[in-house]
């Protein structure tokens, strides 16, 4: 019974955190001053960070490269979405790119 306890008050402990992070976005935006760079800077960085992610998950798995299939569905989707394709038209492509050099018995 005191590990439920203890689940479900860490639960509460980050969802407050969480919203408290949030919330304090907005409130605290209008009172601090920040440079045009640093704005700049912080921009560029959420999208440097989200393309790591993006890189990391589609090359690795594990500790061992993914193979080709699962990168050619990646480059597949990001060609899609730079054409501006619908956002399904590009998940069911890459889908069916990574599936078909799989079933073609490319890893």
């Amino acid at each position: 019974m005191t590990g439920h306890l203890v689940l479900i008050g860490s639960v509460g402990v980050l969802a407050a955190g969480t919203f408290a992070f949030r919330f304090a976005g907005p409130v605290l935006r209008p009172r601090i001053a920040t440079r045009p760079w640093v704005e700049r800077t912080m921009a560029s960085a959420a999208v440097v960070l989200l393309t790591a992610l993006v890189g990391t998950a589609a090359l690795t798995e594990g500790h061992d490269l993914a193979g080709v299939a699962r990168p050619t569905g990646v480059v597949v989707a990001g060609l899609l979405a730079w054409r501006k394709a619908p956002f399904v038209v590009i998940v069911l492509s890459a889908a069916a790119a990574a599936a078909g050099l799989r079933l073609l018995g490319v890893p």
